[in-house]
């Protein structure tokens, strides 16, 4: 088998295992698990230390570009992780063990060479850096809280601007809302000057480009999908819609909506195996109105930060078709059934 260095711009095995978590069908993955394990097997042949610098790197960054040591193993990193959860998926336990040992192996190289554990860095403390290192789960657990708030610092520091290239626009802005920063996330995703999706907008773009400066001489393609993951992040970080990786297809919906600051409402659908998802809000002053579809045969769990919440202008605790958890951290875990719901939310 032949490999092209431009693989190593994103997880080779991630399409396939896309389709099994959004449509529980394993036969994309399984046809081509074997040719996965080709591809890691031969970053593991060729860089045994489990650091890499194979492939482009943070292609086409808006000004600072992380080292393409650290991307092309993060990014390696997440093939081994995606390969480990395959093989378990398929009963190939003796790959599963294998590929865990190896995932672990790349983890703690990376860390060694790039963290400063005392500051909760990564490398330079990069976009790129400190949010591909967070949304891949690379970051030690004891550690999470105190690289993303060096995240949103920086962030912060480049003016609430996109400093990434193609590897970090896939990261920057899910590492910000899956850690505690969803309204500085969405004030990045919004933003209409220079750099940012909306720049490219107030100047009549209608698809995404290559690049971000409207007068760029390379990289000059008018419709190029490799900026695109904020289209993703909409259902993720303002809608909450995520699959359940225990139950595939959205048997389960997992549903962690941010009801940001700056946005009035949101409505998020998606039409999953069982029929259509709906996860849609209004903001009314302090009182937040969630309105939520779980289709037939499915169930959703439904997790909000705060504890004060109602269904249908009465208690939760009266609708049968809900379970309610209190969160650990604060908040709830709610268990809903198929059916229409209606939460106020304060």
């Amino acid at each position: 088998m032949t490999f092209s260095h431009s693989d190593r711009n994103k997880p080779m095995d991630f399409q396939s295992i896309v389709v099994k978590l959004f449509y529980g069908d394993r036969k994309v993955l399984a046809d081509c698990y074997d040719n996965i394990k080709q591809y890691v097997d031969y970053i593991d042949t060729n860089w045994p230390s489990g650091i890499t610098d194979w492939g482009l790197g943070d292609w086409v960054p808006v000004k600072s570009k992380a080292p393409k040591e650290f991307t092309s193993t993060a990014y390696y990193y997440a093939d081994v992780v995606i390969l480990s959860k395959a093989a378990k998926l398929l009963g190939k336990e003796g790959d599963y063990q294998k590929y865990q040992r190896l995932a672990e192996k790349i983890r703690q190289a990376l860390n060694a060479k790039y963290l400063d554990r005392e500051k909760g860095i990564y490398g330079s403390g990069l976009q790129t850096e400190l949010s591909v290192a967070l949304y891949w789960g690379l970051v030690p657990e004891e550690l999470v809280a105190k690289v993303a708030v060096n995240l949103a610092k920086r962030v912060e520091a480049d003016n609430k601007h996109l400093d990434v290239g193609l590897l970090g626009t896939k990261t920057i802005l899910n590492a910000l809302s899956e850690n505690g920063y969803a309204d500085l996330a969405y004030e990045l995703a919004t933003q209409e000057d220079f750099p940012s999706w909306g720049w490219w907008i107030v100047n009549g773009a209608t698809t995404f480009y290559e690049n971000w400066p409207l007068d760029a001489q390379s990289y000059i393609s008018m419709n190029h999908i490799m900026f695109g993951e904020v289209n993703a992040w909409y259902y993720k970080g303002l809608g909450g819609i995520f699959p359940d990786e225990q139950q595939p297809g959205f048997k389960n919906i997992i549903l962690k909506p941010n009801f940001v600051k700056g946005l009035t409402f949101f409505n998020a659908s998606h039409e999953g195996p069982y029929g259509e998802i709906v996860s849609a809000w209004k903001r009314d002053g302090r009182k937040i109105s969630y309105q939520v579809r779980v289709p037939a045969n499915s169930t959703a769990t439904l997790y909000l930060e705060s504890d004060n919440v109602m269904e249908n202008g009465k208690s939760i605790t009266r609708n049968e078709l809900l379970k309610v958890v209190k969160s650990e951290g604060g908040g709830l875990r709610i268990s809903l059934m198929p059916g229409e719901y209606d939460f106020t939310i304060r």
